[in-house]
């Protein structure tokens, strides 16, 4: 996969702040109503992905990302 990056499913996330407490680079913040990532410091281990309860998370392609946010 070419530029990976990690996507959150807004609709999805519950904010339970999983991701937050596994993530190795300290990238992720979360406010009481949104969950964000620093992709320039992401390193993609995964771990957030693997450990989200509601599958909120995924890895993807940078590509497939900027697609769907433009429409």
């Amino acid at each position: 996969m070419k530029n990976p990056i990690i996507q959150i499913d807004k609709a999805t996330c519950d904010l339970c702040g999983a991701c937050v407490a596994v993530c190795p680079e300290n990238v992720m913040t979360l406010s009481p109503t949104e969950l964000s990532i620093d992709h320039d410091g992401c390193t993609r281990c995964s771990k957030c992905v693997w450990v989200c309860p509601v599958r909120a998370l995924e890895l993807v392609s940078a590509r497939k990302v900027s697609a769907a946010e433009m429409s």
